[in-house]
């Protein structure tokens, strides 16, 4: 009971030693110690910002999707955006051939490209990524927006003639409608390298799509329509196939259609996923490194020379009947708490920083890159406090090799 009375006496003396200092800005070294902590502290938390926010991806997926049939030299990336990646093929037929599975919900090909949309003015043009899809008659919710407002089925496919009727229509999300300043109703002209149709604006959805930068501004339109600009129509292609249903044993009957994909189940395409999302991890990985390597290397020289400045005071506190070891954990303390309430102000700067990356790129780039979490808080302020204690070593020692009458002395 005796010794723990004494710490708290201890840790209580070196808080209320630190906070003086600060208050009446006696000690240059112990400001800079926690303005160092301070700097370090609010890139890391910036930078793990903008890591949360790259790592907050969704895939490409539909309400109750199953399976996701891909080609078998895809990628989990490629499950996400498909634009330029090896495709299905014949997915029309095969499509038909689920759906009449009574174990099938629904199915749909997903051909994804990006495209470059402009309202009837002409007043701006942006690349949205388009979606070609085949509406089921229950409406559902593919690549995070609803297919309520298109026609079901694919009309201008006509049994592979391509020459049905072209519904025109075209869902987009809000981040798409907000980006090019049209509602629903509206005429858009769609392009693909030389291919250009005119499509009407049927719906505008809001959207949940989003990647490592902010929303997806995405388009939803028939199949046949976007293979038809895109030169797809020969081997009637596309990049996935989504597959609703309640019974495993349908995926052996898809592996059967498919000989060469890879049919990839929810749980599956989360694994795959995750094994491509390094560059966030990396991010954040790197940003606490650079904070704990210039934070100790900061903070042990600048508290080593508070310790050579204050020997005098430690030599009165040896002569009240400080040990040595007490002085020492003395010493540990205040280099804790100096790097802790660097750390409390780094955060605060971090949270700043984060709003201001944020502003910046939502200026130039119409989108939010970083994602404040409160998991922040406590994670900076315990690098904080980790900081500290690594810190603390170097005065540690100096304080212990310094003979109390050598410091009286010395004065």
């Amino acid at each position: 009971m005796a010794r723990r009375h004494r710490l708290f006496g201890v840790v209580g003396l070196a808080g209320r030693r630190v906070l003086g200092r600060l208050r009446t800005t006696s000690s240059k070294q112990v400001l800079l110690s926690v303005i160092g902590v301070a700097l370090a502290v609010t890139l890391m938390t910036t930078v793990s910002g903008i890591a949360l926010g790259l790592g907050a991806e969704n895939a490409i997926q539909s309400e109750g999707v199953d399976y996701w049939v891909v080609p078998e030299a895809s990628t989990a990336s490629s499950v996400a955006v498909s634009v330029g990646s090896p495709q299905l093929g014949d997915t029309h037929a095969i499509t038909d051939r689920l759906s009449r599975d009574e174990r099938v919900d629904y199915a749909t090909p997903v051909q994804t490209q990006l495209v470059t949309l402009a309202p009837e003015d002409g007043s701006t043009d942006e690349y949205v990524l388009a979606a070609g899809i085949i509406p089921p008659e229950e409406p559902t919710s593919v690549v995070g927006v609803s297919t309520e407002a298109l026609t079901p089925g694919d009309p201008h496919y006509a049994n592979g003639s391509y020459d049905g009727p072209r519904t025109g229509e075209l869902v987009l999300n809000d981040a798409a409608a907000e980006l090019l300043g049209v509602s629903a109703g509206d005429e858009v002209t769609a392009s693909v390298g030389g291919s250009r149709a005119e499509f009407t604006v049927a719906d505008v959805r809001e959207g949940s799509l989003s990647s490592g930068v902010g929303p997806v501004p995405v388009a939803l339109v028939h199949l046949s329509e976007l293979q038809t600009m895109t030169g797809s129509t020969e081997g009637d292609l596309a990049d996935q196939l989504l597959v609703s249903t309640d019974s495993a044993g349908v995926r052996s009957d898809i592996e059967a259609l498919y000989p060469r994909t890879s049919v990839v189940t929810q749980t599956g395409l989360a694994v795959r996923g995750a094994s491509t999302s390094s560059l966030p991890l990396a991010m954040a990985a790197v940003s606490l490194v650079v904070a704990v390597l210039v934070g100790v290397l900061f903070v042990a020289t600048m508290m080593g020379l508070e310790v050579n400045a204050d020997r005098r005071n430690l030599a009165v506190l040896s002569a009240m009947g400080y040990r040595t070891s007490s002085q020492m954990l003395l010493v540990v303390a205040e280099t804790v708490v100096v790097a802790t309430v660097g750390g409390v102000v780094g955060v605060v700067a971090g949270i700043g920083g984060i709003h201001l990356t944020n502003a910046i790129t939502r200026e130039l780039l119409g989108v939010q890159v970083a994602l404040f979490d409160p998991v922040l808080v406590g994670y900076s302020v315990a690098v904080a406090a980790l900081i500290g204690l690594v810190s603390s070593i170097y005065p540690a020692w100096l304080t212990w090799r310094t003979p109390t009458l050598e410091a009286m002395s010395h004065d």
